[in-house]
């Protein structure tokens, strides 16, 4: 009797496992939509797209043409985003991602794609690595920007 509850147990965890990691591309593209329509409209519900741990890359572009990468914690992020909304909303800031290429990396996808800040008129690389949580839920785990924001560079270790 054990050892036929051992075999359930075990089929059922595998299963779950499945479950887990069953998102298609198609799923994964139109969660990114709808975290870029949350983005763009400064939707509270933001932060929910995102793992509590995923790490947060900007790569800041330097007028003498050089780069410095910058990262953060969610928390360090969420708060910068919070304090950046209501000029963001004042200026009607948005992202626009173009040349979006979906690729399979284990249980997740990368997008990666092309950013063009509403209030430019240039397109920077950036990617997104968006994958299920413990729970099954499609969550940001990666995201990398270039960045033409110096401001980020106070941030820098």
């Amino acid at each position: 009797m054990k050892k036929l509850l051992s075999v359930i147990f075990a089929l059922i965890i595998s299963s779950a496992g499945l479950a887990v990691s069953a998102a298609t591309p198609q799923e994964v593209l139109a969660f990114f939509n709808n975290y870029v329509n949350a983005a763009n409209t400064y939707s509270e519900t933001i932060t929910n797209y995102y793992l509590p741990d995923a790490k947060i890359i900007r790569v800041v572009m330097k007028p003498d043409g050089t780069t410095a990468t910058v990262t953060a914690n969610t928390k360090q992020y969420f708060n910068q985003m919070r304090i950046g909304a209501n000029l963001a909303k004042i200026n009607k800031y948005k992202n626009y991602y173009t040349e979006r290429k979906i690729t399979k990396q284990g249980n997740d996808y990368k997008i990666t794609c092309l950013r063009q800040p509403s209030t430019s008129d240039y397109k920077i690389p950036a990617h997104f690595v968006i994958g299920p949580d413990a729970n099954g839920k499609l969550k940001i785990k990666e995201e990398m920007m270039y960045t033409k924001q110096q401001k980020f560079l106070k941030y820098a270790k």
